[in-house]
């Protein structure tokens, strides 16, 4: 028997959402990316740009689509798929992934930002706030990304590897999906974080250690796991591209 369905939330205006978090004044605020800070999912959207590009090689392309094709049959776990997203790009020079990283978001993915979630860092950077990144996309496409949003490389935690004279290896340093986002966070002085918004089911551990957790473009998991919780629920308008 299902139990008594929740009441919806009311549908925040951007002034309600923007107040409510400003309220909380925080310190320090936390944001996933993909889905939160812009629409889509940037991290895939460039394995599979990569791979018609011509960056891979045609034996990495045919092993990553395979294992792509199985985690999406569920066969593959969310973390073993991110780590492997970034891995497939060792022994290429890291210039070369930054260059790459640069070129694609510039043209795929700018145009997916939320704007009113870059209004919201700018006027959260503007009260002094430290504004930090989480994800599971590889560093070199986030670290581009949140320039936008005035947050610094320091404070991106991403899926990194060990770079080398230069040279990519695939030894991973860091893969921060699911648990392992708030453990990264946990790593860096941040086991309670003021604020933390988040659209994804993979971002439930890190908005639960927040102090005032935000759902943000939420998926129907973290729609209904949000209401569970009384979090707030946020939908940005979609940018027109």
């Amino acid at each position: 028997m299902q139990g008594p369905k929740l009441p919806a939330r009311p549908v925040l205006s951007f002034d309600e959402f923007s107040e409510m978090v400003l309220a909380a004044e925080p310190s320090v605020a936390v944001f996933d990316c993909d889905g939160t800070l812009w629409a889509g999912d940037a991290g895939s959207e460039f394995m599979r740009w990569s791979m018609d590009s011509g960056l891979l090689s045609r034996e990495a392309c045919d092993w990553m689509d395979t294992r792509y094709r199985s985690y999406l049959r569920g066969e593959v776990s969310e973390l073993a798929i991110c780590g492997e997203m970034v891995q497939i790009y060792r022994d290429l020079r890291e210039s070369e992934l930054r260059t790459a990283s640069r070129r694609f978001f510039e043209r795929a993915i700018r145009p997916r930002i939320f704007p009113e979630m870059q209004r919201l860092c700018e006027t959260l950077r503007g009260r002094g706030v430290e504004l930090w990144a989480v994800s599971s996309t590889n560093n070199w496409l986030i670290e581009e990304g949140v320039r936008a949003f005035g947050i610094s490389p320091e404070h991106v935690l991403a899926a990194g590897i060990r770079v080398a004279n230069g040279l990519i290896t695939e030894e991973l340093l860091d893969v921060p999906t699911g648990e392992g986002k708030a453990e990264s966070l946990r790593r860096n002085g941040l086991p309670h974080p003021d604020a933390v918004f988040g659209n994804s089911i993979h971002d439930a551990a890190m908005l639960s250690i927040a102090k005032h957790p935000f759902a943000v473009n939420p998926t129907p998991q973290l729609s209904e796991y949000a209401a569970a919780h009384d979090w707030p629920i946020y939908q940005p308008k979609l940018p027109h591209f």
